[in-house]
């Protein structure tokens, strides 16, 4: 039987393994081993290729026409606290003025 790895948020040693599962009794974490390593190997960079993390924040390197609206997102426009999401738009983040959006990371920069 294979080891059963620690937590990979609190780092406690007393996992277990439920079905494709592994929970952890002390902060009610769960994970699976397939996404753990997923995620590991998806990563999102910015127009000029530096690497991308939740909670950066990042400017807009081109006018944008939002979606559904007339208005448009103006270069130089500044996002903060990002968050990363699967699917073709791969930011997600609230912007002033204009509220919840999803952005390309091609169409950013990282500040």
């Amino acid at each position: 039987m294979s080891e059963i790895p620690n937590c990979p948020k609190c780092n406690s040693e007393y996992t277990y393994e439920d079905g494709s599962l592994f929970i952890c009794p002390e902060c009610a974490y769960e994970w699976s081993l397939e996404t753990e390593n997923s995620e590991e190997q998806k990563v999102v960079k910015d127009a000029n290729g530096n690497v991308l993390n939740d909670g950066d924040s990042v400017t807009v390197i081109k006018d944008l026409k939002v979606k559904g609206s007339s208005s448009v997102l103006k270069i130089g426009t500044k996002v903060k606290s990002i968050r990363l999401v699967d699917g073709d738009h791969d930011i997600d983040c609230k912007i002033d003025g204009f509220g919840a959006m999803k952005l390309k990371s091609e169409f950013v920069k990282k500040v």
